[in-house]
């Protein structure tokens, strides 16, 4: 099926669907076919939270912690708590936000100020701003490498979502976090990894991706080099059944407009650099007018926005405060 058949399809499966999660269910089976499923209750196990370590960095204070996300397979991550956070008395004030790392070999540890690499420390921003942030790992990098095929999944994209998930269900879990919705953001990797966890994720009311994707149809302008088994979006890290779809881009069962369209009405900022080499602005405006599309035609009100920065492939300053005022806006709201 080609690509504007999905989208009509897409809108017809939507028209007259209530919101909520039943509005989302034509796009998570179509993400299903290609990620896997989303594992069921039999993988929600007991947190099982331990603490491992603390420091004190600039007033706030960074945990290092790791929880049970299913049996036989814990996640090593940061929590970041901001000021006053943790003091017991057992009112929620704080707003909860998962910080995604992007593909750097420090993994978590550059979104909490231990990379060396100050455009990705979204994370500590966000705690000194008075949030508590939880920094996950991604699967196959960075030290954390989870037996993907012992655990049951085909990506791991699919894990990824789901230790997010799980961290969700850790902010949840602290006294002093609000449960009225989350946050997620993420620079490039961790950008489309924020954005697949809020489509499966009702939870988080606002999204944040920073040079994070382009069309599957426009990905290094659909050079079928990079779409062989373990290349690019192929590898076993990201979804391997992808590689099936080499040649023939137009027949994968989703891309990021129906991505989008599964997340709204929730907000959704995007940061789509000028001279971004990885992921081209072009195409992540397109994305985002056929996701608009979608969402409209179904009955519904985007709240999708896309900026291009002057810089390449990186989460400039300038580009992170107004990640965060838009952050604010949603989470911080009396």
């Amino acid at each position: 099926m080609g690509f504007l058949s999905l989208l009509t399809a897409a809108v017809l499966q939507m028209r007259g669907a209530d919101s909520g999660p039943d509005r989302r269910e034509p796009y998570l089976r179509s993400m299903a076919t290609v990620m896997g499923p989303m594992p069921g209750d039999q993988k929600r196990c007991a947190l099982d939270l331990q603490v491992h370590g603390e420091s004190e960095a600039g007033g706030v204070v960074r945990r290092q912690i790791s929880y049970q996300s299913e049996p036989g397979g814990r996640v090593p991550a940061w929590l970041l708590l901001p000021a006053g956070a943790g003091g017991g008395d057992g009112r929620r004030h704080f707003p909860g936000v998962l910080a995604l790392h992007q593909t750097h070999a420090g993994g978590r540890n550059v979104v909490v100020g231990l990379g060396n690499s100050p455009d990705d420390e979204y994370g500590l921003e966000l705690a000194r701003r008075g949030y508590v942030v939880l920094a996950p790992p991604y699967p196959h990098l960075a030290g954390y490498a989870p037996d993907l095929e012992r655990l049951g999944y085909v990506s791991g994209t699919m894990k990824a979502v789901w230790d997010n998930r799980r961290g969700l269900d850790v902010l949840e879990s602290l006294p002093f976090v609000r449960t009225n919705g989350f946050g997620c953001i993420g620079h490039s990797l961790g950008g489309h990894n924020g954005l697949f966890t809020a489509a499966w994720d009702p939870r988080i009311r606002v999204v944040v991706s920073s040079c994070g994707l382009d069309s599957f149809r426009d990905y290094y302008d659909g050079n079928p080099a990079v779409w062989m088994p373990g290349k690019g979006w192929c590898q076993e890290r990201y979804m391997p059944r992808l590689a099936q779809y080499r040649g023939r881009l137009d027949e994968i069962p989703f891309d990021f407009p129906q991505v989008l369209a599964a997340i709204a009405p929730r907000r959704v900022r995007l940061f789509a650099p000028l001279g971004d080499g990885n992921f081209r602005w072009q195409s992540v405006e397109r994305v985002a007018a056929d996701a608009r599309a979608l969402v409209t035609r179904a009955g519904g009100v985007p709240d999708l926005e896309v900026a291009h920065p002057a810089t390449g492939h990186r989460f400039a300053p300038e580009a992170r405060e107004q990640a965060y005022r838009a952050m604010d806006e949603v989470l911080k709201a009396p």
